[in-house]
């Protein structure tokens, strides 16, 4: 089940949150992201990948990771926010969306999640994580997939305590020289 107890975010995009480690309420809301918050996402998109050291800042892919307004056309952008900042961020490819890699008909599928180096271990990750699961049983999907860079270990933490394993039969490498993992989980 990609349910966790600890946190369900609302298919809707309303209010979420999470109790933080310290006992205080981090409140934060998922939602669909808007034309005011796609600089935004794009830099912490990129930060994200570069910081974490999974893409090099002179990469091509650098510009695909900026471009949030693509994403949100072509798939649907979706944002944790507080009151002050988008803390985070990923991108649910529903079917005939371009930015599908691996899904069939029968899956749910998101890709680029990112979430600020000021937000991390607040549940953010998880949340959007949640909130794309919410969205493909909606849909009728019976599973989840997943690609994702073998270096990206936080991320895959926040996967399998998910319920996503490994499948290694559908890893693929979109360039020379990049290998990407494939995840799936059940739902």
């Amino acid at each position: 089940c990609l349910c966790s107890s600890m946190h369900c975010a609302s298919a809707t995009g309303s209010t979420s949150g999470r109790q933080s480690n310290s006992g205080g309420r981090v409140n934060f809301v998922i939602r669909p992201a808007v034309p005011g918050d796609f600089e935004a996402i794009g830099d912490l998109t990129v930060a994200a990948y570069v910081e974490g050291g999974h893409v090099n800042p002179s990469d091509s892919y650098i510009e695909v990771l900026r471009d949030s307004a693509t994403r949100a056309e072509k798939a649907e952008l979706l944002v944790a926010a507080d009151a002050e900042a988008v803390l985070g961020t990923v991108t649910y490819c529903p079917v005939g969306s371009p930015f599908r890699e691996l899904g069939t008909d029968r899956d749910g599928e998101f890709r680029a999640l990112a979430v600020s180096p000021s937000a991390r271990g607040r549940g953010v990750g998880a949340a959007l994580v949640d909130h794309c699961a919410q969205l493909a049983r909606g849909a009728g999907h019976t599973s989840m997939v997943l690609s994702t860079l073998p270096d990206q270990v936080a991320a895959h933490t926040i996967y399998e305590r998910f319920g996503f394993r490994r499948d290694p039969e559908s890893d693929w490498s979109p360039k020379p020289g990049t290998l990407l993992w494939a995840y799936r989980a059940s739902l």
